[in-house]
């Protein structure tokens, strides 16, 4: 098994105590999520996560074909960081850091994402083809969209 990592930081110039009030309330996540995802949460969450919610997602993956999505909150350390990880979905394994930090400019925010696909060989080519660029455009997407949101 091949396991990929994704690393974004970003600045973001409002304070620790805003960033997190909004990262925390899982019902933002559609907000900085791109439409052709088709991204809807299936299942009731509270405005603020904790460790062993269980979230349940629709997207539009590949081919536009609808699949569901389970995630649970792993760990929650407010408001320093949370870790989602996949139950059931798309991928093979899916481990995903929210890190959030005060620095002189407002909130460094780094994700750290590390992640297998399934299928074996069949599961990397569908990768390099098309997942890869999929998710370089989702974090792209939600880095323009927080800038948009919080200047």
């Amino acid at each position: 098994m091949h396991i990929f990592q994704i690393k974004q930081v970003q600045v973001l110039p409002i304070p620790l105590a805003e960033a997190w009030t909004f990262f925390c309330d899982p019902r933002n996540l559609g907000a900085i999520t791109p439409d052709w995802l088709c991204f809807d949460i299936r299942s009731e969450v509270p405005p603020c996560m904790y460790p062993g919610l269980i979230i349940e997602y629709r997207i539009k993956a590949l081919a536009g074909l609808p699949m569901a999505w389970v995630t649970e909150i792993t760990h929650v350390a407010a408001p320093n960081y949370f870790v989602d990880e996949q139950r059931f979905g798309p991928y093979r394994f899916w481990h995903h850091q929210h890190h959030f930090r005060e620095v002189d400019e407002g909130v460094e925010m780094t994700d750290i994402v590390h992640y297998a696909m399934p299928y074996g060989v069949l599961g990397l080519a569908v990768h390099k083809l098309v997942v890869a660029k999929r998710l370089e455009q989702v974090f792209a997407f939600r880095q323009q969209k927080l800038a948009t949101l919080f200047g």
